[in-house]
Protein backbone atom coordinates (compact mmCIF):
# COMPACT_ATOMS: atom_id res chain seq x y z
CA UNK A 1 0.00 0.00 0.00
CA UNK A 2 1.41 3.38 -1.01
CA UNK A 3 1.05 6.81 0.57
CA UNK A 4 0.34 10.03 -1.27
CA UNK A 5 2.36 13.13 -0.42
CA UNK A 6 -0.51 14.88 1.40
CA UNK A 7 -1.33 11.70 3.35
CA UNK A 8 2.27 11.32 4.42
CA UNK A 9 2.47 14.94 5.59
CA UNK A 10 -0.74 14.52 7.61
CA UNK A 11 0.79 11.45 9.26
CA UNK A 12 3.88 13.44 10.24
CA UNK A 13 1.64 16.21 11.60
CA UNK A 14 -0.28 13.66 13.67
CA UNK A 15 2.93 12.10 14.99
CA UNK A 16 4.18 15.51 16.08
CA UNK A 17 0.86 16.26 17.79
CA UNK A 18 1.07 12.93 19.62
CA UNK A 19 4.61 13.65 20.81
CA UNK A 20 3.66 17.14 22.00
CA UNK A 21 0.62 15.72 23.78
CA UNK A 22 2.73 13.11 25.55
CA UNK A 23 5.28 15.78 26.51
CA UNK A 24 2.50 17.82 28.08
CA UNK A 25 1.10 14.81 29.95
CA UNK A 26 4.50 13.86 31.36
CA UNK A 27 5.21 17.46 32.36
CA UNK A 28 1.89 17.55 34.22
CA UNK A 29 2.70 14.22 35.91
CA UNK A 30 6.07 15.57 37.00
CA UNK A 31 4.43 18.69 38.38
CA UNK A 32 1.95 16.58 40.37
CA UNK A 33 4.85 14.44 41.57
CA UNK A 34 6.74 17.49 42.83
CA UNK A 35 3.64 18.62 44.67
CA UNK A 36 3.13 15.16 46.16
CA UNK A 37 6.71 14.96 47.41
CA UNK A 38 6.32 18.37 49.04
CA UNK A 39 3.05 17.29 50.67
CA UNK A 40 4.65 14.07 51.91
CA UNK A 41 7.32 16.19 53.57
CA UNK A 42 4.63 18.42 55.08
CA UNK A 43 2.90 15.30 56.42
CA UNK A 44 6.20 14.12 57.86
CA UNK A 45 6.68 17.51 59.46
CA UNK A 46 3.27 17.36 61.10
CA UNK A 47 3.92 13.84 62.38
CA UNK A 48 7.26 14.92 63.82
CA UNK A 49 5.49 17.73 65.69
CA UNK A 50 3.11 15.15 67.15
CA UNK A 51 6.04 12.98 68.14
CA UNK A 52 7.73 15.98 69.75
CA UNK A 53 4.62 16.65 71.85
CA UNK A 54 4.88 13.14 73.25
CA UNK A 55 8.62 12.92 73.86
CA UNK A 56 10.08 16.44 74.29
CA UNK A 57 9.73 19.08 76.97
CA UNK A 58 7.69 22.16 76.03
CA UNK A 59 10.69 24.44 75.39
CA UNK A 60 12.45 22.11 72.94
CA UNK A 61 9.09 21.15 71.49
CA UNK A 62 8.21 24.77 70.70
CA UNK A 63 11.62 25.46 69.12
CA UNK A 64 11.39 22.40 66.87
CA UNK A 65 7.77 23.07 65.98
CA UNK A 66 8.50 26.68 65.08
CA UNK A 67 11.40 25.71 62.89
CA UNK A 68 9.34 23.09 61.03
CA UNK A 69 6.38 25.44 60.65
CA UNK A 70 8.56 28.15 59.14
CA UNK A 71 9.97 25.72 56.58
CA UNK A 72 6.46 24.45 55.81
CA UNK A 73 5.10 27.93 55.20
CA UNK A 74 7.88 28.75 52.74
CA UNK A 75 7.38 25.47 50.91
CA UNK A 76 3.61 25.97 50.81
CA UNK A 77 3.95 29.52 49.45
CA UNK A 78 6.35 28.39 46.74
CA UNK A 79 4.13 25.44 45.90
CA UNK A 80 1.23 27.80 45.32
CA UNK A 81 3.31 30.12 43.13
CA UNK A 82 4.80 27.12 41.34
CA UNK A 83 1.33 25.84 40.51
CA UNK A 84 0.29 29.21 39.11
CA UNK A 85 3.40 29.40 36.91
CA UNK A 86 2.80 25.88 35.62
CA UNK A 87 -0.81 26.71 34.78
CA UNK A 88 0.32 29.78 32.85
CA UNK A 89 2.92 27.73 30.96
CA UNK A 90 0.34 25.08 30.11
CA UNK A 91 -2.05 27.71 28.79
CA UNK A 92 0.64 29.27 26.62
CA UNK A 93 1.59 25.87 25.20
CA UNK A 94 -2.07 25.16 24.51
CA UNK A 95 -2.32 28.43 22.57
CA UNK A 96 0.80 27.64 20.56
CA UNK A 97 -0.52 24.15 19.77
CA UNK A 98 -3.72 25.72 18.48
CA UNK A 99 -1.70 28.17 16.37
CA UNK A 100 0.41 25.37 14.86
CA UNK A 101 -2.70 23.27 14.17
CA UNK A 102 -4.42 26.24 12.49
CA UNK A 103 -1.37 26.86 10.30
CA UNK A 104 -1.23 23.19 9.34
CA UNK A 105 -4.91 23.27 8.41
CA UNK A 106 -4.50 26.42 6.32
CA UNK A 107 -1.48 24.90 4.61
CA UNK A 108 -3.51 21.84 3.64
CA UNK A 109 -6.18 24.09 2.17
CA UNK A 110 -3.64 26.16 0.23
CA UNK A 111 -1.95 22.99 -1.03
CA UNK A 112 -5.30 21.76 -2.33
CA UNK A 113 -5.86 25.10 -4.07
CA UNK A 114 -2.37 24.92 -5.58
CA UNK A 115 -3.03 21.37 -6.79
CA UNK A 116 -6.28 22.46 -8.45
CA UNK A 117 -4.55 25.37 -10.20
CA UNK A 118 -1.74 23.06 -11.18
CA UNK A 119 -4.17 20.60 -12.79
CA UNK A 120 -5.89 23.43 -14.66
CA UNK A 121 -2.59 24.72 -16.01
CA UNK A 122 -1.53 21.24 -17.06
CA UNK A 123 -4.76 20.78 -19.01
CA UNK A 124 -4.18 24.16 -20.67
CA UNK A 125 -0.57 23.25 -21.47
CA UNK A 126 -1.72 20.11 -23.26
CA UNK A 127 -3.77 22.29 -25.60
CA UNK A 128 -1.25 25.01 -26.37
CA UNK A 129 2.02 23.08 -26.38
CA UNK A 130 1.79 22.17 -30.08
CA UNK A 131 1.60 25.83 -31.10
CA UNK A 132 4.15 26.99 -28.56
CA UNK A 133 6.89 24.73 -29.90
CA UNK A 134 6.49 26.25 -33.36
CA UNK A 135 7.44 29.72 -32.10
CA UNK A 136 11.04 30.21 -33.37
CA UNK A 137 11.82 32.90 -30.81
CA UNK A 138 10.80 30.63 -27.97
CA UNK A 139 12.61 27.63 -29.46
CA UNK A 140 15.86 29.58 -29.80
CA UNK A 141 15.66 31.09 -26.32
CA UNK A 142 14.80 27.72 -24.90
CA UNK A 143 17.74 26.05 -26.61
CA UNK A 144 20.09 28.81 -25.47
CA UNK A 145 18.82 28.57 -21.89
CA UNK A 146 19.35 24.81 -21.85
CA UNK A 147 22.85 25.08 -23.27
CA UNK A 148 23.80 27.77 -20.76
CA UNK A 149 22.28 25.71 -17.95
CA UNK A 150 24.41 22.76 -19.06
CA UNK A 151 27.52 24.94 -19.07
CA UNK A 152 26.68 26.24 -15.59
CA UNK A 153 26.10 22.69 -14.39
CA UNK A 154 29.46 21.55 -15.72
CA UNK A 155 31.12 24.56 -14.07
CA UNK A 156 29.59 23.60 -10.76
CA UNK A 157 30.74 19.99 -11.21
CA UNK A 158 34.33 21.07 -11.86
CA UNK A 159 34.21 23.44 -8.90
CA UNK A 160 32.98 20.72 -6.59
CA UNK A 161 35.72 18.40 -7.81
CA UNK A 162 38.35 21.06 -7.19
CA UNK A 163 36.96 21.67 -3.71
CA UNK A 164 37.08 17.94 -3.01
CA UNK A 165 40.70 17.86 -4.22
CA UNK A 166 41.52 20.79 -1.97
CA UNK A 167 40.13 18.88 1.00
CA UNK A 168 41.74 15.55 0.17
CA UNK A 169 45.08 16.58 -1.35
CA UNK A 170 45.54 19.47 1.02
CA UNK A 171 45.23 17.32 4.14
CA UNK A 172 48.92 16.24 4.22
CA UNK A 173 49.95 19.88 4.13
CA UNK A 174 47.50 20.85 6.88
CA UNK A 175 48.62 17.90 9.01
CA UNK A 176 52.29 18.98 8.83
CA UNK A 177 52.82 21.34 11.81
CA UNK A 178 56.14 22.72 10.49
CA UNK A 179 54.69 23.50 7.07
CA UNK A 180 51.60 25.14 8.61
CA UNK A 181 53.80 27.13 10.98
CA UNK A 182 55.61 28.67 8.02
CA UNK A 183 52.42 29.03 5.98
CA UNK A 184 50.57 30.90 8.70
CA UNK A 185 53.52 33.25 9.19
CA UNK A 186 53.51 33.99 5.46
CA UNK A 187 57.06 32.73 4.99
CA UNK A 188 58.26 33.31 1.43
CA UNK A 189 55.75 36.10 0.78
CA UNK A 190 55.85 39.88 1.11
CA UNK A 191 53.75 39.61 4.27
CA UNK A 192 56.53 37.84 6.16
CA UNK A 193 58.00 40.18 8.80
CA UNK A 194 60.45 38.71 11.32
CA UNK A 195 63.82 39.67 12.78
CA UNK A 196 67.04 38.23 11.38
CA UNK A 197 67.37 35.42 13.88
CA UNK A 198 63.80 34.19 13.33
CA UNK A 199 64.26 34.48 9.58
CA UNK A 200 67.40 32.35 9.79
CA UNK A 201 65.71 29.67 11.90
CA UNK A 202 62.62 29.66 9.68
CA UNK A 203 64.80 29.25 6.59
CA UNK A 204 66.37 26.14 8.15
CA UNK A 205 62.90 24.71 8.78
CA UNK A 206 61.86 25.60 5.22
CA UNK A 207 64.81 23.71 3.71
CA UNK A 208 64.13 20.76 5.98
CA UNK A 209 60.46 20.37 4.93
CA UNK A 210 60.86 21.45 1.29
CA UNK A 211 58.67 24.44 1.92
CA UNK A 212 59.24 26.53 -1.28
CA UNK A 213 57.86 23.85 -3.62
CA UNK A 214 55.17 22.76 -1.17
CA UNK A 215 53.96 26.34 -0.68
CA UNK A 216 53.35 26.77 -4.43
CA UNK A 217 51.42 23.50 -4.62
CA UNK A 218 49.33 24.25 -1.53
CA UNK A 219 48.58 27.78 -2.76
CA UNK A 220 47.33 26.39 -6.06
CA UNK A 221 45.16 23.82 -4.28
CA UNK A 222 43.51 26.68 -2.38
CA UNK A 223 43.35 29.17 -5.23
CA UNK A 224 41.93 27.02 -8.05
CA UNK A 225 38.59 26.26 -6.30
CA UNK A 226 38.11 29.96 -5.56
CA UNK A 227 38.61 30.91 -9.20
CA UNK A 228 36.40 28.08 -10.41
CA UNK A 229 33.70 29.08 -7.93
CA UNK A 230 33.76 32.65 -9.24
CA UNK A 231 33.49 31.34 -12.80
CA UNK A 232 30.64 28.98 -11.86
CA UNK A 233 28.77 31.83 -10.16
CA UNK A 234 29.06 33.93 -13.32
CA UNK A 235 27.83 31.03 -15.46
CA UNK A 236 24.88 30.53 -13.16
CA UNK A 237 23.98 34.20 -13.41
CA UNK A 238 24.15 34.04 -17.20
CA UNK A 239 22.03 30.88 -17.25
CA UNK A 240 19.53 32.44 -14.86
CA UNK A 241 19.16 35.50 -17.11
CA UNK A 242 18.55 33.23 -20.12
CA UNK A 243 16.03 31.26 -18.10
CA UNK A 244 14.20 34.44 -17.17
CA UNK A 245 13.86 35.31 -20.86
CA UNK A 246 12.25 31.89 -21.46
CA UNK A 247 10.03 32.39 -18.44
CA UNK A 248 8.69 35.66 -19.81
CA UNK A 249 7.69 33.92 -23.04
CA UNK A 250 6.12 31.07 -21.10
CA UNK A 251 4.07 33.46 -19.03
CA UNK A 252 2.93 35.34 -22.10
CA UNK A 253 1.86 32.12 -23.87
CA UNK A 254 -0.04 30.87 -20.85
CA UNK A 255 -1.71 34.20 -20.22
CA UNK A 256 -2.70 34.55 -23.89
CA UNK A 257 -4.39 31.13 -23.71
CA UNK A 258 -6.43 32.17 -20.67
CA UNK A 259 -4.21 30.66 -18.01
CA UNK A 260 -3.34 33.83 -16.15
CA UNK A 261 -5.96 33.42 -13.37
CA UNK A 262 -4.84 29.85 -12.68
CA UNK A 263 -1.17 30.80 -12.84
CA UNK A 264 -1.66 33.69 -10.44
CA UNK A 265 -3.76 31.51 -8.15
CA UNK A 266 -0.94 28.95 -8.08
CA UNK A 267 1.70 31.58 -7.41
CA UNK A 268 -0.44 33.12 -4.67
CA UNK A 269 -1.06 29.75 -3.02
CA UNK A 270 2.63 28.83 -3.17
CA UNK A 271 3.66 32.19 -1.72
CA UNK A 272 1.24 31.74 1.18
CA UNK A 273 2.44 28.17 1.77
CA UNK A 274 6.03 29.39 1.90
CA UNK A 275 5.00 32.04 4.43
CA UNK A 276 3.07 29.45 6.48
CA UNK A 277 6.12 27.21 6.60
CA UNK A 278 8.18 30.04 8.06
CA UNK A 279 5.42 30.91 10.53
CA UNK A 280 5.29 27.27 11.60
CA UNK A 281 9.05 27.22 12.17
CA UNK A 282 8.76 30.30 14.37
CA UNK A 283 5.76 28.90 16.27
CA UNK A 284 7.45 25.52 16.76
CA UNK A 285 10.64 27.16 18.02
CA UNK A 286 8.65 29.33 20.41
CA UNK A 287 6.78 26.26 21.61
CA UNK A 288 10.06 24.39 22.03
CA UNK A 289 11.37 27.17 24.25
CA UNK A 290 8.15 27.28 26.30
CA UNK A 291 8.17 23.47 26.59
CA UNK A 292 11.71 23.68 27.98
CA UNK A 293 10.57 26.23 30.56
CA UNK A 294 7.57 24.05 31.45
CA UNK A 295 9.91 21.06 31.78
CA UNK A 296 12.11 22.92 34.22
CA UNK A 297 9.12 24.05 36.25
CA UNK A 298 7.60 20.57 36.29
CA UNK A 299 10.90 19.06 37.43
CA UNK A 300 11.18 21.57 40.28
CA UNK A 301 14.23 23.22 38.72
CA UNK A 302 13.07 26.72 39.63
CA UNK A 303 15.70 28.03 42.10
CA UNK A 304 13.20 29.58 44.51
CA UNK A 305 11.00 26.48 44.53
CA UNK A 306 14.01 24.20 44.96
CA UNK A 307 15.30 26.34 47.82
CA UNK A 308 11.96 26.18 49.65
CA UNK A 309 11.60 22.41 49.24
CA UNK A 310 15.24 21.81 50.14
CA UNK A 311 14.78 24.03 53.21
CA UNK A 312 11.94 21.82 54.40
CA UNK A 313 13.98 18.69 53.67
CA UNK A 314 16.93 20.10 55.65
CA UNK A 315 14.66 20.95 58.55
CA UNK A 316 13.41 17.36 58.55
CA UNK A 317 16.93 15.97 58.37
CA UNK A 318 18.52 17.85 61.26
CA UNK A 319 20.40 15.90 63.90
CA UNK A 320 17.86 16.58 66.64
CA UNK A 321 15.11 15.16 64.39
CA UNK A 322 17.19 12.03 63.78
CA UNK A 323 17.77 11.69 67.52
CA UNK A 324 14.05 12.08 68.23
CA UNK A 325 13.19 9.32 65.74
CA UNK A 326 15.93 7.02 67.01
CA UNK A 327 14.66 7.37 70.60
CA UNK A 328 11.09 6.73 69.48
CA UNK A 329 12.14 3.58 67.61
CA UNK A 330 14.05 2.35 70.69
CA UNK A 331 10.93 2.39 72.91
CA UNK A 332 7.85 0.23 72.67
CA UNK A 333 5.23 2.91 73.27
CA UNK A 334 2.16 2.32 71.09
CA UNK A 335 1.62 6.00 70.28
CA UNK A 336 5.29 6.43 69.33
CA UNK A 337 5.26 3.37 67.14
CA UNK A 338 2.16 4.51 65.25
CA UNK A 339 3.64 7.92 64.50
CA UNK A 340 7.03 6.45 63.49
CA UNK A 341 5.31 3.96 61.18
CA UNK A 342 3.38 6.79 59.51
CA UNK A 343 6.59 8.79 59.08
CA UNK A 344 8.30 5.79 57.47
CA UNK A 345 5.36 5.29 55.14
CA UNK A 346 5.42 8.96 54.11
CA UNK A 347 9.15 8.82 53.44
CA UNK A 348 8.82 5.60 51.42
CA UNK A 349 6.10 7.11 49.26
CA UNK A 350 8.29 10.17 48.65
CA UNK A 351 11.19 7.88 47.63
CA UNK A 352 8.95 5.96 45.23
CA UNK A 353 7.63 9.19 43.77
CA UNK A 354 11.20 10.44 43.26
CA UNK A 355 12.15 7.22 41.47
CA UNK A 356 9.19 7.45 39.11
CA UNK A 357 10.02 11.11 38.47
CA UNK A 358 13.57 10.25 37.40
CA UNK A 359 12.21 7.86 34.78
CA UNK A 360 9.68 10.41 33.56
CA UNK A 361 12.33 13.14 33.35
CA UNK A 362 14.50 10.89 31.19
CA UNK A 363 11.58 10.08 28.90
CA UNK A 364 10.59 13.74 28.65
CA UNK A 365 14.12 14.67 27.59
CA UNK A 366 14.11 11.93 24.95
CA UNK A 367 10.69 12.97 23.66
CA UNK A 368 11.84 16.57 23.27
CA UNK A 369 14.84 15.41 21.22
CA UNK A 370 12.64 13.18 19.04
CA UNK A 371 10.15 15.97 18.47
CA UNK A 372 12.86 18.34 17.29
CA UNK A 373 14.24 15.67 14.96
CA UNK A 374 10.78 14.97 13.56
CA UNK A 375 10.27 18.71 13.04
CA UNK A 376 13.53 18.71 11.09
CA UNK A 377 12.32 15.81 8.95
CA UNK A 378 8.92 17.40 8.36
CA UNK A 379 10.59 20.65 7.29
CA UNK A 380 12.85 18.81 4.85
CA UNK A 381 9.85 16.81 3.61
CA UNK A 382 8.01 20.00 2.66
CA UNK A 383 11.13 21.64 1.29
CA UNK A 384 11.67 18.71 -1.06
CA UNK A 385 8.08 19.02 -2.33
CA UNK A 386 7.21 15.54 -1.07
CA UNK A 387 3.82 16.82 0.10
CA UNK A 388 2.74 17.40 -3.52
CA UNK A 389 -0.27 15.31 -4.68
CA UNK A 390 1.91 13.90 -7.47
CA UNK A 391 4.42 12.63 -4.92
CA UNK A 392 3.92 9.16 -3.46
CA UNK A 393 5.70 6.66 -1.21
CA UNK A 394 5.79 2.95 -1.84
CA UNK A 395 6.48 2.05 1.80
CA UNK A 396 3.51 2.62 4.12
CA UNK A 397 5.60 1.44 7.11
CA UNK A 398 7.13 4.93 7.05
CA UNK A 399 4.19 6.10 9.17
CA UNK A 400 3.90 2.81 11.04
CA UNK A 401 6.67 0.48 12.17
CA UNK A 402 9.52 2.65 10.91
CA UNK A 403 8.12 5.72 12.65
CA UNK A 404 7.84 3.74 15.88
CA UNK A 405 11.41 2.49 15.47
CA UNK A 406 12.59 6.07 15.07
CA UNK A 407 10.63 7.29 18.10
CA UNK A 408 12.01 4.43 20.24
CA UNK A 409 15.56 5.22 19.10
CA UNK A 410 15.92 2.05 17.02
CA UNK A 411 16.96 4.10 13.98
CA UNK A 412 18.47 7.56 13.75
CA UNK A 413 16.87 10.64 12.23
CA UNK A 414 19.27 10.32 9.29
CA UNK A 415 18.21 6.72 8.70
CA UNK A 416 14.53 7.54 8.95
CA UNK A 417 14.79 10.48 6.55
CA UNK A 418 16.80 8.29 4.17
CA UNK A 419 13.92 5.80 4.13
CA UNK A 420 11.55 8.59 3.08
CA UNK A 421 13.84 9.69 0.28
CA UNK A 422 14.35 6.18 -1.08
CA UNK A 423 10.65 5.37 -1.00
CA UNK A 424 9.52 8.57 -2.74
CA UNK A 425 8.64 8.80 -6.43
CA UNK A 426 6.77 11.15 -8.76
CA UNK A 427 3.75 10.24 -10.81
CA UNK A 428 3.24 11.49 -14.35
CA UNK A 429 6.66 10.90 -15.85
CA UNK A 430 10.24 11.87 -15.23
CA UNK A 431 11.47 15.27 -14.25
CA UNK A 432 14.43 17.06 -15.67
CA UNK A 433 16.95 19.38 -14.09
CA UNK A 434 15.24 22.13 -12.05
CA UNK A 435 15.23 25.65 -13.42
CA UNK A 436 14.69 27.73 -10.35
CA UNK A 437 13.52 30.88 -12.14
CA UNK A 438 10.41 29.18 -13.52
CA UNK A 439 7.22 30.77 -12.23
CA UNK A 440 5.64 27.35 -11.73
CA UNK A 441 8.01 26.10 -9.20
CA UNK A 442 11.39 25.60 -10.69
CA UNK A 443 11.30 22.70 -13.11
CA UNK A 444 13.20 23.09 -16.31
CA UNK A 445 10.14 22.04 -18.09
CA UNK A 446 6.48 22.03 -18.18
CA UNK A 447 4.78 20.52 -21.20
CA UNK A 448 4.94 16.83 -21.89
CA UNK A 449 6.05 17.59 -25.42
CA UNK A 450 4.17 15.65 -28.13
CA UNK A 451 7.45 14.68 -29.80
CA UNK A 452 11.16 14.91 -29.18
CA UNK A 453 11.82 17.31 -32.04
CA UNK A 454 12.67 20.13 -29.67
CA UNK A 455 16.17 19.06 -28.68
CA UNK A 456 18.94 20.95 -27.07
CA UNK A 457 21.09 21.08 -24.03
CA UNK A 458 23.93 18.83 -23.04
CA UNK A 459 21.61 15.88 -22.65
CA UNK A 460 20.66 15.81 -26.33
CA UNK A 461 17.05 15.17 -27.33
CA UNK A 462 14.25 16.19 -25.07
CA UNK A 463 11.33 13.87 -24.48
CA UNK A 464 9.67 15.94 -21.79
CA UNK A 465 9.94 19.44 -20.45
CA UNK A 466 9.11 22.82 -21.83
CA UNK A 467 6.85 25.16 -19.92
CA UNK A 468 3.67 24.10 -18.21
CA UNK A 469 3.87 20.35 -17.67
CA UNK A 470 5.24 20.14 -14.15
CA UNK A 471 3.18 23.01 -12.79
CA UNK A 472 3.87 23.69 -9.16
CA UNK A 473 7.04 22.89 -7.34
CA UNK A 474 7.92 19.36 -8.38
CA UNK A 475 11.69 19.24 -8.86
CA UNK A 476 13.42 16.04 -7.86
CA UNK A 477 16.01 17.94 -5.88
CA UNK A 478 13.85 20.37 -3.94
CA UNK A 479 10.81 22.56 -3.96
CA UNK A 480 7.38 21.46 -3.02
CA UNK A 481 4.42 23.73 -2.70
CA UNK A 482 6.15 26.82 -1.49
CA UNK A 483 9.31 24.94 -0.64
CA UNK A 484 12.82 26.16 -0.97
CA UNK A 485 15.69 24.80 -2.96
CA UNK A 486 16.65 21.18 -2.81
CA UNK A 487 18.99 19.32 -0.59
CA UNK A 488 20.87 16.27 -1.57
CA UNK A 489 21.03 15.02 1.98
CA UNK A 490 23.77 14.91 4.55
CA UNK A 491 22.08 17.25 7.01
CA UNK A 492 18.83 18.93 7.94
CA UNK A 493 18.40 22.49 6.77
CA UNK A 494 15.64 23.61 9.14
CA UNK A 495 16.66 26.83 10.87
CA UNK A 496 16.64 26.45 14.62
CA UNK A 497 16.71 29.22 17.21
CA UNK A 498 16.27 29.43 20.94
CA UNK A 499 18.08 27.88 23.86
CA UNK A 500 16.95 24.35 23.03
CA UNK A 501 18.84 24.39 19.76
CA UNK A 502 20.89 27.08 18.07
CA UNK A 503 21.37 25.27 14.79
CA UNK A 504 20.90 27.31 11.66
CA UNK A 505 21.90 24.29 9.64
CA UNK A 506 23.58 21.17 10.70
CA UNK A 507 24.10 17.47 10.62
CA UNK A 508 21.73 14.77 11.61
CA UNK A 509 21.40 13.93 15.24
CA UNK A 510 22.03 10.35 16.14
CA UNK A 511 19.18 9.94 18.54
CA UNK A 512 19.32 7.49 21.37
CA UNK A 513 17.03 5.09 23.11
CA UNK A 514 14.19 5.26 25.55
Amino acid sequence: MSLSGPEALRSLDEALRDIRREEDEIAKRLARSAELVTKFKETESELLRQLAEVRLDPTIQAELSGRLSQAEVKAREMLSRHGAELSAAEEELKGLDQQIAALAKERTEKAAAAAAAQAELKALADRVSVEAVKNPDYAQKRKTAEELAAVAGESIRKTQQAEADREQKGRPYRDDPLFMYLWERGFGTKNYRENNLIQYLDSLIARMVGYPEARVNFAMLNEIPLRLREHADRQQQIAAAAGEAVTRLEKAAVDAAGGRPAREALEKAEARIAAIDQEMVAAEDKRDERAREQRELAQGSDPAFSAAVNGLAEALGREDIKTLLAQARATETGQDDTIVKQIDESRQRAIEEDGDSREQKSRLKTLAARRRELEDIQYEFKKQGFDNPRSSFGEDKLVGDLLNDFLRGGITAADYWGQWRRSQNWTGGGYSQPRQDSPWGGNSGGFQWPDSSFGGGASGGRSNGGFGGNWGRLPTGGGGFGGGGGSSGGGFSRPRTGSSGNRTSGGFKTGGGF
